[in-house]
């Protein structure tokens, strides 16, 4: 944001991060989720500033300063949370450095908290099934049935493309290719992946295209772009999605606190105990680091062992005679 624009009414630090959201906006076309995550990290470093009576200005921010923001957060946050705001601070005042605002960079010393990797959750491919058929056997709507068209097809790109939740959320009409069986998908750092369809996805997709149009308000059209709508036509949103599948790991498998991303984590778990290649499984979800994607090898080596506990005869050891 240009000079000349920015509100001489508000202080340095709250000018500060609005140059910085804009750059992530314009420059690095990074998510509107991540630049609301950002935003609200620096905001509450700018409030525990002015809390604090300091000056709001990020040139005057020392190490000390950070650190005392960033130990006031401890007693009432977990330490991935204290992670994220440290990335935060760290990627501002990265910004910062290169715009030659500042000379040197104190979030450069802050380290991370350690958080303990938690393995994904993945559903069997019984539940899976169950779930993805849960729209059409449970009947969820009956007051508007076009609904469990649309909520059967959701599904079936969550769990059988791997897609984000954003992904789908923000789906357009023109990025859907099922003739060709595969779908264009724009994901994090605006990379875009081709990702194949499966003959059960094509299906429930084509018959909901059939009846898309159908989702409309009294006075307005349906959106002209948006692949998933809601009852009134518009593009239905990250959060209306998440609720759905709650509902229906509720009523299918008795999970109501099922998550859109244990479907992507059930994806690349069932492909790599079909014998996909790891490198596949990465570019298949828009991993950037193999090692994100390794998580799913300890996922499927638990349950090797488990296997092996349960059927193999030499699991089960005698005990040596006293």
């Amino acid at each position: 944001m240009p000079e000349s624009e920015l509100d001489l009414r508000r202080d340095a630090l709250a000018q500060q991060i609005d140059r910085f959201t804009e750059y992530l906006r314009v420059e690095r076309r990074s998510a509107a989720l991540t630049i609301e995550t950002y935003a609200r990290d620096l905001e509450a470093l700018r409030s525990h500033v002015l809390r604090e009576r300091m000056a709001p200005d990020a040139v005057k921010l020392d190490l000390l300063v950070l650190r005392s923001f960033l130990a006031a957060l401890v007693p009432e946050n977990a330490p991935p949370t204290i992670a994220r705001k440290i990335s935060a601070l760290r990627a501002f005042y990265r910004f910062l450095m290169k715009r030659g605002l500042i000379t040197t960079n104190p979030a450069a010393a802050l380290r991370l908290p350690k958080v303990p990797r938690k393995l994904p959750r993945f559903l069997s491919v019984e539940d899976a099934t169950a779930l993805v058929n849960a729209p059409l056997e449970q009947g969820e709507d009956a007051a508007h049935p076009l609904l469990e068209v649309r909520n059967r097809a959701m599904l079936e790109l969550l769990y059988g493309a791997g897609l984000r939740v954003s992904e789908l959320a923000t789906l357009t009409l023109g990025r859907l290719e099922l003739g060709e069986a595969q779908v264009r998908v724009t994901g994090k750092g605006n990379k875009e992946r081709v990702l194949p369809l499966g003959g059960a996805a094509i299906r429930a997709l084509d018959e909901y295209l059939r009846v898309r149009d159908q989702f409309r308000g009294k006075l307005s059209e349906p959106h002209p772009e948006a692949v998933f709508l809601g009852r009134f036509g518009t593009r239905l949103s990250v959060r209306q999605i998440e609720q759905w599948v709650k509902r229906y790991g509720q009523v299918a498998l008795g999970r109501p606190d099922l998550h859109p991303h244990a479907l992507r984590h059930t994806c690349a778990t069932h492909l790599l105990d079909a014998g996909a290649d790891l490198r596949g499984i990465q570019e298949f979800l828009g991993h950037s680091s193999l090692s994100t994607t390794q998580r799913y090898t300890h996922v499927s080596i638990d349950r090797l062992f488990e296997a092996y506990a349960r059927a193999h005869p030499l699991a089960k050891r005698k005990k040596p005679a006293s």
